[in-house]
């Protein structure tokens, strides 16, 4: 067996034929699940494996071949390129029931991107073989990759217009309303449900980690925003849309 095939089903932290271990699949996947025939239910119960990383741990790198899709159970993984002088350009945040990994995959491709675990994350990992049997056999799951390539392809397009034609304050209150949009706010209703570091924001802005700090200050200071450590509350999401807008 190759190295990079063998890491789909090297020892994982949980073993799937438990009946919790089949739950959390069912409930990752029911996006996809009631799409697929009954055999090929039982085909991915037999090889799903469920494994947990830590904070910042690789889930693959860039020139590796894919031999997993990989969907998200619990935690949050980043999609990033390695740029100039070791500097991150995070691409995409993944959030639970979401897939990723598969674009270099369907088109026979080494991975271009990294992927990382952005906090302590659980991932289903999905073998080649049997994913891309059901992907050629039933339609329903290819429409819904089709699908789901297509709204990402949109959000890349955005991101490329807005990472090279805003200024920096336009950069990070779109990565803070997207961060919103993607992952939600806590009870108050106000601050956001991801903590990010302020290297983190640069990463996902496009600029570097000092300017951030700047930047978020400031938005602070006009009272768009109010920072406590890692947590960011918007306070006028209104003024955000509107620096985002403006560029």
């Amino acid at each position: 067996m190759q190295p990079q095939f063998k890491r789909c089903y090297e020892s994982s932290i949980m073993i799937l034929g438990k009946e919790n271990d089949l739950t959390k699949i069912k409930q990752t996947l029911s996006d996809v699940w009631d799409l697929l025939t009954e055999e090929e239910q039982q085909l991915l119960e037999k090889s799903i494996k469920i494994k947990r990383y830590q904070k910042n741990e690789a889930i693959y790198h860039e020139g590796e071949e894919p031999t997993c899709l990989f969907c998200v159970v619990k935690g949050k993984v980043k999609i990033y390129k390695e740029g100039v002088g070791g500097r991150q350009q995070i691409m995409r945040m993944v959030k639970p029931k979401e897939f990723f990994g598969y674009r270099a995959s369907f088109v026979g491709q080494s991975y271009i991107t990294e992927a990382g675990a952005f906090e302590e994350t659980t991932l289903l990992r999905i073998p080649l073989p049997p994913a891309k049997k059901i992907i050629t056999q039933n339609n329903a799951v290819s429409i819904y990759f089709l699908r789901e390539l297509a709204f990402y392809l949109g959000i890349a397009e955005e991101s490329t217009v807005s990472l090279t034609q805003k200024h920096i304050r336009g950069r990070l209150a779109e990565a803070l309303l997207h961060l919103k949009m993607n992952f939600g706010l806590v009870e108050d209703g106000h601050t956001l449900a991801i903590t990010a570091s302020r290297e983190d924001l640069a990463n996902l802005s496009n600029m570097t980690t000092s300017n951030a700090i700047r930047t978020l200050s400031a938005f602070a200071q006009e009272g768009l925003i109010k920072i406590d450590g890692r947590r960011i509350t918007i306070l006028d999401e209104q003024a955000l849309n509107k620096v985002s807008d403006m560029g």
